[in-house]
């Protein structure tokens, strides 16, 4: 009889023993990698991302560029130029808004995109006069992913500079030397191709006479 009435009781016992032993099994070395991992991903790695940034150019606040002490922009981040003594940056999808940056998210094949892609050439062509369809690079006539391409390619500068140079009544050969002198090789000869970074050439390209 008393076994009876005791059954219960060891019962819950054995069950509070169980739960007990299984939350020490799962629960606490799980609680110990949830602690572990937020130090790690929200302490730590912030701190070093951090302190990369602040030994890079502009200390992670971006790199700014100047004129005669004033900020005319960041080098990283692309701007517009469409008058014709400027090298022209590539098109943006989201007009070179930073808060906003992307794309047009059209394909290839997409109405709306192509008759924008040839609006683009006949612009540039307008412009520049006595230069051939073909020789029109992509990068001058879509937009990046970003929206916010800081650079173009070494084709789409040198494909500009006869308007330039008629523009600011300066030699072909002169403004030829300076957007070689702007090149930016790929990163350790193998990584990425060779590009301009648009608004440092024109920065340069007003200090010509």
């Amino acid at each position: 009889h008393r076994d009876l009435h005791s059954f219960p009781t060891r019962r819950s016992s054995d069950l509070k023993h169980l739960i007990f032993k299984q939350m020490k099994t799962y629960f606490l070395p799980a609680l110990k990698l949830t602690a572990v991992l937020i130090i790690l991903c929200s302490v730590l790695y912030p701190l070093l991302i951090a302190g990369i940034a602040k030994t890079s150019p502009g200390g992670g606040k971006g790199e700014t560029l100047e004129v005669n002490g004033k900020v005319v922009g960041y080098a990283n981040i692309g701007q517009k130029f469409s008058v014709d003594k400027y090298f022209w940056s590539r098109p943006s999808a989201v007009n070179y808004n930073a808060a906003g940056s992307g794309g047009s998210n059209k394909g290839p094949s997409n109405p709306d995109y192509l008759k924008d892609v040839q609006a683009k050439i006949d612009t540039f062509m307008v412009h520049n006069p006595g230069i051939n369809k073909s020789e029109i690079p992509a990068d001058l006539v879509t937009s990046s992913g970003s929206g916010l391409d800081p650079n173009i390619s070494t084709q789409a500068a040198m494909v500009q500079v006869k308007r330039i140079a008629k523009t600011r009544n300066i030699p072909e050969d002169k403004i030829n030397q300076l957007v070689e002198s702007k090149i930016e090789k790929p990163l350790l000869g193998m990584f990425g191709p060779e590009k301009i970074n648009v608004l440092k050439l024109n920065i340069e390209l007003d200090q010509l006479k």
